[in-house]
């Protein structure tokens, strides 16, 4: 494995890590957010369930995310042959599009590889690309989100939102 890539995992593992350090935050920062947009939005009133399905879908939407930041599962996501084309496929399914942000990320690592990965600076360089990237794909997400809002988007726009915050 190269430095970049080891540098990539270190990003992931990190985010994963602030991620489940922060799962209280992280959910009341949620509802907060859930509930601002809906009601600064032009979207129909939401019912008691709809509200609680709409805040359920994001919850479940931020165990995915950990799910794919997870170090033991983040091989199965970038790693291998076939995550290639999975990749593609999931860029194919979103509604957002991620491939610049996807560049970008592994750009900077590659950058930052270059004065060398050592034990020591690792999980420091982890940190910068967070403070510079943020958790990817949250930028692609609340940029497509913010040039057109819709309700089917609103729950992974605000998981990235609350993710960002979080993160930060």
């Amino acid at each position: 494995m190269d430095e970049s890539s080891l540098l990539l995992r270190a990003y992931y593992e990190l985010l994963y890590e602030r991620l489940e350090a922060n799962r209280d935050r992280l959910t009341a920062r949620i509802e907060k957010i859930l509930s601002q947009e809906i009601a600064e939005r032009d979207f129909p009133r939401l019912n008691e369930d709809r509200y609680a399905a709409y805040r359920d879908t994001c919850l479940a939407f931020v165990d995915e995310r950990m799910e794919m930041y997870n170090p033991t599962g983040v091989q199965y996501t970038f790693d291998n042959v076939g995550s290639r084309e999975v990749f593609k496929l999931e860029l194919q399914l979103n509604w957002y599009d991620s491939r610049v942000e996807y560049e970008a990320l592994v750009r900077a690592a590659m950058e930052k590889a270059l004065v060398g990965v050592t034990d020591e600076n690792l999980r420091l360089l982890a940190g910068e690309l967070i403070e510079k990237l943020g958790a990817f794909p949250d930028r692609s997400i609340i940029s497509a989100y913010e040039d057109s809002p819709t309700l089917q988007k609103l729950p992974d726009y605000v998981v990235g939102r609350a993710i960002e915050e979080i993160i930060g």
